[in-house]
């Protein structure tokens, strides 16, 4: 996995993170919904990294 891509995925997980809790904390629904789709975005896509790497070896 690039370092381009660890920076992506940990981004989209960290801005998910951020959404996600502004949402809770205005009760808005929609954007903790947003926020905690980008979150696991980012996981599977980092998780999908790992895996290409394990078969790269």
């Amino acid at each position: 996995m690039g370092i381009e891509d660890k920076f992506e995925n940990a981004k989209d997980e960290n801005v998910g993170k951020a959404k996600s809790a502004a949402g809770e904390a205005t009760d808005n629904e929609n954007l903790r919904a947003e926020g905690d789709a980008q979150q696991a975005k980012g996981g599977l896509k980092a998780a999908g990294e790992k895996v290409k790497d394990a078969f790269k070896k």
